[in-house]
C-alpha cells in the first residue's frame, strides 16, 4: 500500500537548486517512490543559527511503499550523495531533506518524529508546503492555517530558481 509523504528540501551552500534536482531525480528513480507535486523554490532567512547565507527551500509530495524509517534512510543517502556533511545544528548545508509527514501517522521514536516536531513554527517549511498541500491536516490544523499563524514576509518565491529547477528536471 502506498502512503503519501511530504518532504522539505533546503540548502544554502554550493548550488542548492542543482542539489534539489539531483535528489528529486533520485526519488523519481526509486522503484518504491512516486514523485508527486513540487512547490516553488523559496528564499528564506536562516533559522536557529542566523550568521550564514540565506536558504533556498522547497517541498515535494511523494507516494511510497517504503516504511517511514526506510524513507528516512533513503533521504539521508540522497543528502550524503548531495555533499551533506553534518556539522553544527542548524548550520549551513548543501542539502537537507526532512520528512514532514508520512500519511496520517504520528511517530515518536529516536531519530524519527512525525509529523516533523517543529513544523508549526517554521514558516520556511510551511510556505512551500502550502503551495502543494494547503489543506493537508497536521495536528488538527491545515497547512494554510499553520502558515497564517507564523507568517513571515521575508520568505519569498524565487521564480528564477523555480524555473531553473523545472528545467533541470525536464518539467
Amino acid at each position: 500500500m502506498k502512503t503519501e509523504a511530504a518532504l522539505a528540501f533546503g540548502g544554502n551552500l554550493g548550488d542548492p537548486v542543482a542539489a534539489f534536482a539531483t535528489a528529486l531525480r533520485g526519488l523519481r528513480a526509486h522503484p518504491a517512490v512516486t514523485l508527486g507535486a513540487l512547490s516553488s523554490v523559496y528564499r528564506t532567512a536562516p533559522w536557529g543559527k542566523t550568521d550564514q547565507p540565506e536558504f533556498l527551500n522547497m517541498a515535494a509530495l511523494v507516494e511510497t511503499t517504503l516504511a517511514p524509517e526506510d524513507l528516512l534512510a533513503f533521504c539521508l543517502e540522497l543528502e550524503r550523495a548531495g555533499g551533506r556533511e553534518r556539522g553544527e545544528r542548524w548550520g549551513p548545508r548543501t542539502l537537507d531533506i526532512d520528512i514532514l509527514t508520512y500519511g496520517a501517522e504520528a511517530i515518536d521514536r529516536p531519530g524519527l518524529q512525525l509529523p516533523h516536531p517543529r513544523i508549526a513554527e517554521r514558516a520556511f517549511v510551511l510556505a512551500p508546503l502550502a503551495d502543494i498541500a494547503p489543506n493537508k491536516m497536521i495536528g488538527g490544523r491545515t497547512v494554510k492555517g499553520l502558515l497564517e499563524a507564523v507568517q513571515d514576509e521575508t520568505i519569498r518565491r524565487d521564480e528564477a530558481a523555480t524555473d531553473r529547477l523545472n528545467a533541470l528536471l525536464g518539467n
